[in-house]
């Protein structure tokens, strides 16, 4: 019997391993430092991705530790307006391994 693994990646947010399937991938478009956060949730889009929680919680925490340039290989700090709105009207999601950890880094109550 062949079992198969399911990807695993980082969320660079609150740093925590999850499934491909629980995290929001999203890639960088532009030029020179101008760059924009773009969500790709059907992974087609070409470029350098990243991963992120499709939560308000870990989005904070991204931008506080300025983990977008890192991860994404950039200069400069990408405008991420509509990385926010994706994340703003995406459903709320049950699988987020820890949101008590993350809202307490972010500074919020849960």
């Amino acid at each position: 019997m062949v079992r198969r693994t399911r990807a695993v990646r980082t969320c660079v947010g609150c740093r925590q391993r999850a499934s491909v399937q629980e995290l929001l991938r999203f890639t960088a478009v532009g030029v020179e430092g101008d760059h924009v956060l773009r969500p790709d949730p059907d992974r087609r889009l070409p470029g350098r991705g990243a991963h992120l929680h499709p939560d308000p919680a870990c989005l904070a925490l991204a931008q506080r530790r300025r983990a977008f340039g890192r991860a994404l290989r950039i200069g400069g700090v990408p405008d991420t307006d509509g990385l926010a709105r994706h994340i703003e009207a995406s459903p709320p999601t049950s699988g987020h391994p820890d949101r008590t950890r993350v809202a307490s880094k972010v500074g919020r109550p849960t």
